[in-house]
């Protein structure tokens, strides 16, 4: 690892990820630990959970329906130090470039010969605000991401074949390591669940293009089983218990009924609206109905104005020049994802396979998800950190190859990237730029109904 940071572009990359890291742990010290998704609500969960290490009704409260292991460590560590103000952010941080350092070591790995495209990989996620965010923020997405993203670690390594034959006792070690960590993730969030899918369908195909069923079936069951063992029993005890494995609709729920828009159609998920640039908060008309606008506009930016003031013009040119450099990564994210389509295609073996079953199962997820639940307030790119695994994968094997010296594109790349950078640590950096006075959020309420 220490040779990645050799030489002056290696004492640049240093700085850069230094500057991200000390961002994060501003954030830790300064965000007020009850603002963010949610936050209120798990903070009650955690010291719930504190008081008798007993399991809640998933009804008791907004965020008791959730699975305990997040909310379990919380407690732990405001048991031990009585910091816990400041202990659980820095847990969520220091979950958070473990995750980055995931990304770094497989791409390290699987393309050694390109040392540039790892410093990359981990930039992009240093730089990702939504990570940012979660990284301050008092929630499970950041731990759940991160269960995810070592399960998609663990299966690119052995399609790679850097986990010996498939079939051996190797293979079957590596898919006990993938069932805990699918476990893990599933006992953390319910989205968890995607990583032990991800896992069955790569076995799967694998099994398909080899014709070799046997070793793959046993591999699939291996992963459920010790998935269901580690994670999912609580759903088990919620199905015995309370008549249902997740429970929708509960009271303390009932808000988001009446947030807008109430209603999806289907053009809401090919609307891509100018206001994303213009004016990016969630509750402008055209973004209300743009699912994936609002998506981009939260991935990137604070669309929902938890760390940002609400009105404010400096605040909206600086989403939108965010939201301009941004389309940057994204690109190089969409040809990415295609070389690594072209890859599996032609290589049952291809680590880029397992990659493109999370992107794939995990969009298709929030898509349903979001139909099914149409109010702004769900709309929120920490939903998809589950996929930093793959964006820097994949973004970073296009923007290496853009920035490659020689490239006439190189200049203007690195140009966008450093704008891109200026703006994230503006924005994701809080009580920096601009001092948000107002409490977090958007509000969405009429004065009448309040």
């Amino acid at each position: 690892m220490r040779s990645l940071f050799a030489g002056r572009s290696g004492a640049l990359a240093l700085a850069l990820a230094l500057t991200a890291v000390a961002v994060r742990l501003w954030n830790v010290l300064r965000y007020p630990p009850d603002w963010g998704y949610d936050a209120a609500a798990n903070w009650r969960y955690i010291y719930r959970m504190a008081q008798d290490w007993a399991l809640p009704n998933p009804s008791a409260g907004w965020s008791t329906a959730d699975p305990p292991l997040f909310f379990t460590a919380a407690a732990v560590l405001m048991d031990a130090s009585g910091f816990e103000i400041l202990l659980v952010p820095l847990f969520n941080t220091a979950v958070g470039l473990g995750l980055v350092a995931l990304a770094v070591l497989l791409v390290r790995e699987l393309d050694p010969e390109r040392p540039r495209r790892a410093l990359l990989a981990g930039g992009l996620l240093l730089y990702l605000p939504a990570h940012i965010y979660m990284s301050a923020m008092v929630g499970e997405e950041m731990l759940v991401a991160f269960f995810t993203s070592l399960c998609a670690f663990l299966l690119a390594r052995r399609a790679a074949g850097r986990a010996a034959a498939p079939g051996g006792a190797d293979g079957l070690r590596n898919a006990t390591a993938v069932g805990v960590a699918a476990g893990l993730a599933l006992l953390t969030k319910l989205t968890g669940a995607l990583a032990a899918l991800t896992a069955v369908a790569t076995y799967a195909l694998d099994g398909l293009r080899r014709r070799a069923w046997r070793p793959a079936v046993v591999r699939m069951l291996v992963v459920v089983l010790l998935a269901m063992l580690v994670g999912g029993w609580y759903f088990a005890r919620n199905r015995a218990l309370y008549g249902y494995f997740q429970p929708f609709g509960l009271p303390a729920h009932e808000v988001m009924f009446s947030m807008p828009p109430g209603e999806r159609t289907l053009l809401d998920y090919v609307r891509l609206p100018l206001a994303t640039w213009t004016d990016p908060q969630l509750l402008h008309p055209d973004l209300l109905h743009s699912v994936w606008g609002s998506t981009y506009a939260t991935t990137w930016f604070d669309g929902h104005r938890f760390f940002l003031p609400r009105d404010s013009a400096g605040v909206r040119a600086l989403g939108g020049a965010t939201l301009l450099f941004a389309l940057l990564p994204m690109l190089a994210f969409a040809a990415g994802l295609v070389g690594g389509a072209r890859r599996a295609r032609a290589a049952p073996d291809s680590p880029d396979t397992p990659l493109l079953l999370l992107v794939a199962l995990t969009l298709a997820g929030y898509a349903v998800y979001t139909w099914q639940n149409p109010w702004f307030a769900v709309l929120k790119g920490t939903s998809l950190l589950g996929l930093s695994l793959p964006f820097a994968y994949f973004a970073s094997d296009a923007l290496e190859r853009w920035t490659a010296p020689g490239r006439r594109s190189a200049p203007l790349i690195w140009t966008v990237l450093a704008g891109l950078a200026v703006a994230v640590v503006l924005s994701g950096t809080f009580n920096l730029a601009f001092e948000k006075a107002e409490v977090s959020g958007l509000e969405w309420q009429e004065p009448e109904r309040r």
